[in-house]
């Protein structure tokens, strides 16, 4: 029987492991969340500084070149022409636009601007001869761009257009229904122009 009593003893049930804590669980739950959030980029930027950089050499090599024909380039001549070709370039460089699920932003050479495109108040067109897009949001931020990048790129479209209808949802888009709607129109008609074309008709 003490034989028996012992083997018992031996073979208890081991205890359930301890339950994952629950700030560890939403830690990692926010993890897998934030991992899904992808931020979108104008794909042609990269070709248009390209160009831009081309064009700037190009003026560069050829003012050189004309002042070596014609007797030599001074220093102060080469500084002036150095300085031209930089200037053409700032000219050329177009600005770099991103997008995330509830951002835009829009890269110059020297600054930095983004608005929340989830909580925007005004949407409208700048005046000008370029017409440019301007978005302001509820925390005083604005960026201007022109509509032709969003355009060119759907997927970074596809972003913008559904955090500015969570705007509207809200109700902290007061000015700007039009020029979205213009916009998606302009882009409907692009697409389908794109779709004929392929298709041969």
């Amino acid at each position: 029987m003490k034989r028996m009593t012992e083997r018992a003893e031996t073979h208890e049930p081991a205890e359930p492991p301890d339950a994952p804590d629950a700030g560890h669980a939403r830690a990692g739950a926010g993890a897998r969340a934030g991992a899904g959030i992808t931020e979108v980029h104008d794909m042609a930027w990269p070709g248009e500084a390209r160009a831009a950089a081309g064009c700037a050499a190009l003026l560069l090599a050829v003012a050189l070149a004309v002042d070596t024909a014609d007797g030599g380039t001074t220093p102060l001549g080469a500084v002036g022409w150095i300085g031209l070709a930089a200037l053409l370039f700032v000219i050329l460089l177009p600005a770099r636009v991103s997008a995330g699920p509830d951002r835009l932003t829009v890269r110059g050479l020297w600054a930095r601007r983004s608005v929340r495109t989830d909580r925007l108040v005004s949407v409208r067109w700048s005046n000008g001869v370029a017409q440019h897009l301007v978005l302001r949001d509820a925390d005083g931020g604005h960026v201007e761009l022109d509509p032709r990048v969003l355009v060119a790129n759907p997927p970074l479209w596809r972003l913008v257009d559904a955090a500015a209808r969570v705007s509207d949802e809200r109700g902290s888009l007061l000015c700007g229904g039009t020029a979205l709607k213009q916009v998606r129109q302009r882009i409907d008609r692009e697409t389908a122009e794109n779709v004929f074309k392929v298709s041969g008709l």
